[in-house]
């Protein structure tokens, strides 16, 4: 970057980030890892996640005060489940003309420090070596259970619930439908309509999860990379940009992370960890339940993938198409198994 730009644009921010030299802590390489809404910079020993300035339906980084404020989010939110993580959020300044990283002066925008997390012991890294243990599992299902159960029930009525879940539903097959994206019309109209389907005649299954004080604010994004199974089990970026994605039952939150599980190939972790949770928390639920919600969840997950299709091109086409028809087989299994 310019050494005396008064002004430092988004590429001056990120080549200076990009140098090993410009981090308080010495560190032999940097690593940057870009993300949909922003650049994580990985030294030796931490990583500096830094908001894209853009603005979508769901979120606003736009402005710095609004990419501040979002960091504090992040900060307070991750630390419930990662509380040795989630460090700080620390300024890039600008001192005398040029910039510093965690220095005083006149911040030009905001990181979140975090510490780094052994890659070998990501959950998704355990399962591609077949190395993941009950135990542990068990362990982190005790970790989010203690969660769920210091969550302040929310204050929503059963048939907003409903009607909310149905607005999710429809949602994703709204976009998935778009003729731009080609996937099967048939195909997507029957598992939309099944899961309606579901929440039609089983009604009550959710508002009886409503009045039992379910619905809390959970995680929200539960993936296997975003879990670390290492001494102490820790959970992180949970979506801290909007608070209803994190209002949810708890069976939602779990059932998410056991459909993504079974897709890599180790559906025992979702039975270890569901039962882990019913020990520690005293929960049940009937088992069409937990399928209309990984029905729900993987066609979340076959519309975000789908959406990459206008990415700029980091990753082959056709690598989305098959990932989004992957979730729709999902999909369709899971309300199917709801229905019996």
């Amino acid at each position: 970057m310019p050494a005396t730009a008064a002004f430092p644009s988004l590429a001056d921010k990120l080549a200076f980030l990009a140098e090993p030299a410009h981090y308080p802590d010495p560190t032999r390489q940097v690593t940057a890892v870009e993300t949909h809404m922003s650049w994580v910079f990985l030294t030796d020993a931490y990583a500096y996640k830094l908001k894209k300035p853009v603005r979508y339906d769901y979120l606003d980084y736009s402005t710095l005060a609004a990419r501040r404020l979002d960091c504090e989010a992040e900060l307070q939110l991750n630390r419930r489940l990662a509380p040795g993580v989630y460090l700080a959020v620390v300024p890039l300044a600008l001192v005398a003309g040029r910039l510093g990283l965690e220095s005083p002066g006149r911040p030009v925008e905001w990181l979140v420090k975090m510490r780094r997390l052994p890659a070998a012991r990501m959950l998704d890294e355990l399962i591609r070596q077949r190395t993941v243990g009950e135990a542990e599992v068990r362990a982190l299902a005790r970790r989010l259970a203690a969660l769920y159960a210091s969550a302040a029930t929310e204050p929503i009525a059963a048939d907003a619930y409903r009607q909310r879940l149905a607005e999710q539903i429809a949602d994703a097959f709204r976009e998935l439908q778009r003729p731009e994206f080609g996937l099967p019309a048939p195909r997507l109209a029957y598992i939309a309509g099944a899961q309606s389907l579901f929440m039609q005649r089983q009604a009550a299954l959710f508002d009886a999860r409503v009045a039992q004080g379910r619905i809390v604010e959970g995680h929200g994004d539960l993936r296997p990379e975003h879990v670390c199974l290492a001494d102490e089990p820790v959970v992180i970026d949970c979506p801290e940009f909007r608070r209803d994605f994190r209002i949810l039952d708890p069976l939602d939150d779990l059932g998410y992370l056991a459909l993504e599980c079974e897709r890599l190939g180790m559906p025992e972790i979702g039975d270890w960890l569901l039962a882990g949770y019913a020990e520690a928390s005293g929960d049940a639920w009937p088992a069409p339940l937990l399928h209309f919600y990984q029905s729900g969840r993987a066609s979340l997950r076959a519309k975000l993938a789908i959406w990459h299709l206008r990415d700029d091109g980091r990753h082959p086409p056709q690598k989305w198409v098959d990932v989004a028809h992957d979730y729709l087989h999902r999909a369709e299994r899971h309300i199917e198994a709801a229905l019996g």
